[in-house]
């Protein structure tokens, strides 16, 4: 059996009271101070994985002990060794092949530094958050009663790892992309990697004005905060919210009623999983990250995968339909950590045409990458 490790952090220091109560009578900057000082900790023994295809996993969450914000504002010489740190322990404790979940992924040259540094395998799990991702803002898009034909995206984080591959997965499949970044340069190489495939491409340097364009966003930035506020959307657009922290604004499920919001990357895993762990989502189902290390490990490749910045369209392709070979699949829509139900996007179709938007009939969906 191949067995496999997942690295978790915490996203705040609210989730750090969750295991130790006491921190909450703390100030964040002290919590942030003792996490920086603990040891990697086994977090959870995760069981019970099983594909249709008979073969079988067991595996690990490791906890690294820094918070997002720490990873944010630390330089890399003290953020690095503490994931390099988690994932020797995945090795100790028996793992093949480790993943690397949130910020844990984004340092070190996306991963590349830890996998140097520990003799198993290595993966962000990047290539089937994007398959997923591209799927679930579709399916969204498609129970809206969008015809992606017809329809302008914007992908916010459009020069990351995740973004620009979502790009180009969706260039093809839409009439219009609007690739939403920081940087005006690195922009126009995204957009110069996929102009000529089908979409017309544009960038834009202000989130405000151009999202109010999109009918279906797929947001995946590394930022700290909220990036997408309620007045950034136009009514009925749909919007995969694929970052952790999430990108968009809390205020947004407050005040508008009339735009669908999913998480990005929800998957329901294969047999009787046990995570022993609860980090909110529903039983039997996981974050796209983690679920390719679970892939990978059922496969039997123990083998670095989404490592560096450029992910690969040809990788996320594999990627996806071996997840699909071993049962996994896109699990409903969730917003906001609640389930969204049939009624709940009726209700939300009814206000976005009520609010001015042109809405046609809701279809069956054409899945995959």
């Amino acid at each position: 059996m191949t067995r496999f490790a997942f690295i978790l952090h915490a996203i705040s220091t609210r989730d750090v009271a969750r295991k130790y109560p006491i921190t909450c009578i703390l100030p964040d900057r002290l919590v942030e101070a003792i996490l920086a000082r603990m040891s990697a900790k086994e977090v959870s023994r995760i069981t019970g994985i099983e594909s249709p295809t008979g073969a079988t996993t067991d595996g690990w969450f490791v906890g690294c002990t820094l918070t997002t914000r720490q990873f944010v504002q630390q330089p890399e010489s003290k953020t690095v060794p503490k994931v390099v740190e988690a994932a020797e322990l995945a090795q100790e404790l028996g793992a093949d092949i480790v993943g690397l979940g949130a910020f844990t992924a984004v340092v070190g040259d996306g991963g590349r530094e830890v996998a140097d540094a520990v003799d198993i395998a290595v993966t962000t799990g990047n290539s089937y958050t994007v398959a997923t991702a591209v799927e679930g803002a579709l399916r969204g898009g498609h129970v809206m009663g969008i015809d992606p034909e017809h329809a302008t995206v914007a992908v916010m984080g459009a020069t990351g790892s995740v973004g620009r591959v979502c790009a180009h997965l969706l260039a093809d499949r839409v009439e219009r992309i609007v690739l939403i970044g920081r940087r005006k340069e690195a922009l126009e190489d995204v957009a110069g990697e996929i102009v000529g495939i089908g979409a017309g491409v544009e960038i834009s340097l202000s989130p405000a004005e151009s999202l109010q364009q999109a009918h279906l966003v797929v947001t995946v930035t590394s930022a700290l905060d909220a990036v997408i506020e309620p007045e950034m959307l136009r009514p009925g657009a749909v919007v995969c919210d694929v970052a952790r922290p999430r990108d968009v604004s809390v205020r947004v499920a407050e005040e508008r009623d009339d735009v669908l919001v999913i998480e990005g990357g929800s998957v329901r895993v294969p047999g009787d999983v046990q995570f022993n762990f609860d980090f909110g989502f529903p039983s039997g189902t996981a974050y796209a990250c983690m679920a390719e290390t679970m892939v990978l490990a059922l496969e039997g490749r123990a083998e670095d995968y989404s490592l560096g910045k450029k992910l690969t369209v040809e990788r996320v392709r594999e990627i996806s339909a071996l997840a699909d070979k071993h049962g996994f699949e896109l699990s409903g829509f969730r917003s906001f950590e609640r389930a969204v139900d049939d009624e709940a996007i009726e209700r939300i179709r009814e206000r976005a045409i009520e609010c001015g938007a042109t809405l046609g009939d809701a279809r069956p969906i054409d899945g995959g990458v």
